[in-house]
């Protein structure tokens, strides 16, 4: 009976943790254009089709074998040309998935629309 409620309960968090982040996470409006929306939605099939998510974390959700790439466009140490260099090449964990040039800018699109939402996630400076 212990075990239940003790799942019971972390179900329950998870779940509470899950609506806070997909809601007040990505809460902020982001005006795009028509053409910016279709290269950020063909980033975002990237993604999911290559399942980067089983290595990375976006808004804190995901895998743990490669870095949290929420904030990763704005990141003072990172930013857009340190993804452009995994993306074309790979790296010592990261497989080198041949990406085309447009498929590398979708995807840094992508990424740089999930920073751009992601206003509770960021630490204060």
């Amino acid at each position: 009976m212990v075990k239940v409620v003790i799942f019971a309960g972390l179900f329950i968090l998870y779940s509470l943790y899950s609506i806070l982040i997909y809601t007040k996470g990505t809460e902020n409006a982001v005006a795009l254009s028509v053409p910016e929306q279709s290269k950020i939605s063909k980033g975002k099939e990237l993604f999911q089709k290559n399942n980067c998510i089983a290595c990375h974390q976006l808004y804190g959700l995901g895998g743990y074998l490669g870095p949290e790439l929420t904030t990763v466009y704005s990141d003072k140490n990172r930013g857009e040309l340190y993804m452009k260099a995994f993306l074309k090449a790979g790296g010592q964990r990261m497989p080198n998935f041949h990406f085309k040039d447009d498929e590398v800018d979708a995807i840094i699109s992508y990424l740089k629309y999930v920073d751009a939402t992601a206003v509770t996630y960021k630490n204060p400076e």
